[in-house]
């Protein structure tokens, strides 16, 4: 097993390589941007593996090693290159670089879920469908198997990050408001707790384009539908307008601490106890653990707040694994990734680190469930979180450009929180930059 480590990529770079990525799929290529078809069946993936052979996977997982040592244990005649892509940007570069190059793309790649039809729709994934990769749909969440099998299945779930409320149990105490339910209570206990210390905030928000789409996808909204290469985009549907509407009070009446999420000012605010709450993906307590020492035992868990107190929630991260079109080695692939996101023992190495699975099994698992986290004062999260995983709205898609659209996000819908104006005003800004983005890409873009 062989460990390098690529250095970071401006996101200027990363833009520009998106840009022309985009612009090939706009040409269609010879499979239409259908993806690579060719497959074999269970037996013959096996037979691959026991004969052996040498091929890469590039991911920024830490748990990586230890499941890269545990397969080659069990297939002792592969050997696999590891490459630590550092960070989901970072590894989207990397591969633009190598499929533009036509070398060095490796044979498993970890994807982000918003950036899997970055390259599926230019026909650069493998459909693992030609595998009888379908026969895995049942193992994981209906979220993330949506997220990767869209006219076809492009990747095998690693994780997932259904959204929860994450609260500093001495902060809401002080202030004497309750755990919200609704958004409407969520309002109110950041009223009072700004009212109880004005230099405490219940939340922190500068303008996140990720937690945005979360939002917006827990409330309902759909705003990014593509098929048969046609995008639409609809900034001003139903259950966007329903989270912008509920959001704006909390931009107005400056509810929110003008801290930028993952600054070290952010962490610091954590730890003092500035920042009262945080509602992010269910991999957010490995982070309070290493990053916020001193809310030991002051943190809990409960689920997302919602809009009539009907459970409903959305996802806020994770990632998939997949076999690019250009890997040299299918066959092998093939069968590390369905060993590395489906097999029990891979699974278990990947949760013994603080990994968030994607798998039913796992989630329902009574070890997992009955687990009594000291840093949350003994709390049993991972109930609240397995069950934030079965809530998830279905129907949520991102656009063949999100990473993109993600760039430029403070510069349209960032703008409402710094000068307290209509975020509505601000989405249809990000809606008219990424129609115009989308049809200069050679997308056929419908605006709402």
């Amino acid at each position: 097993m062989t460990i390098t480590r690529n250095r970071r990529v401006a996101l200027g770079a990363l833009a520009a390589l998106m840009a022309a990525s985009l612009t090939a799929c706009s040409g269609g290529g010879d499979d239409g941007g259908s993806g690579t078809t060719e497959g074999a069946g269970a037996d013959e993936i096996e037979a691959a593996l026991q004969e052996g052979g040498s091929m890469t996977y590039w991911t920024w997982t830490p748990q990586a090693e230890t499941q890269v040592a545990a397969f080659e244990k069990a297939y002792p005649n592969v050997d696999v290159t590891l490459v630590d892509t550092v960070g989901a940007g970072d590894a989207n570069t990397k591969l633009q670089n190598a499929l533009a190059a036509g070398d060095g793309v490796p044979d498993v790649v970890q994807i982000e879920y918003q950036s899997i039809p970055q390259f599926q729709l230019p026909g650069q994934l493998v459909d693992l469908t030609a595998f009888g990769f379908a026969d895995l749909q049942d193992l994981y969440t209906p979220s993330t198997w949506g997220a990767v099998s869209q006219q076809g299945i492009w990747g095998l779930p690693q994780d997932s990050g259904p959204m929860a409320f994450f609260y500093n149990q001495e902060v809401f105490d002080a202030a004497g408001v309750e755990v919200p339910t609704t958004w409407d209570e969520y309002i109110d206990a950041a009223r009072k707790i700004k009212e109880h210390d004005p230099k405490t905030c219940i939340g922190n928000d500068t303008g996140d384009a990720g937690f945005t789409t979360s939002m917006i996808w827990q409330a309902g909204g759909t705003p990014f539908q593509t098929e048969n290469g046609a995008v639409t985009i609809d900034l001003a549907d139903e259950g966007t307008t329903k989270w912008a509407d509920m959001y704006q009070p909390l931009i107005d009446d400056e509810l929110l601490c003008q801290l930028p999420g993952w600054s070290d000012q952010w962490y610091g605010a954590l730890n003092d106890g500035t920042i009262g709450s945080v509602a992010l993906g269910a991999w957010m307590p490995g982070i309070l653990e290493d990053g916020v020492p001193d809310g030991k035992g002051k943190w809990r868990v409960a689920p997302m707040p919602t809009y009539d107190g009907t459970p409903v929630n959305a996802e806020n991260g994770g990632s998939a694994e997949a076999i690019p079109g250009a890997a040299e080695n299918k066959l092998l692939a093939a069968g590390f990734l369905k060993w590395l996101n489906s097999s029990d023992e891979s699974i278990e190495e990947f949760m013994a680190t603080g990994g968030f699975p994607a798998t039913v099994k796992q989630l329902e698992s009574p070890e997992f469930l009955g687990y009594e986290s000291e840093y949350f004062g003994g709390q049993k999260i991972n109930e609240v979180l397995a069950a934030g995983a079965s809530d998830v709205n279905e129907g949520w898609q991102y656009l063949p450009w999100q990473s993109y659209a993600n760039s430029i996000f403070a510069d349209t819908v960032g703008q409402s929180y710094l000068d307290k104006s209509s975020l509505l005003d601000g989405l249809a800004a990000w809606q008219d930059e990424n129609v115009s983005y989308g049809t200069e890409q050679g997308f056929e873009v419908n605006g709402g």
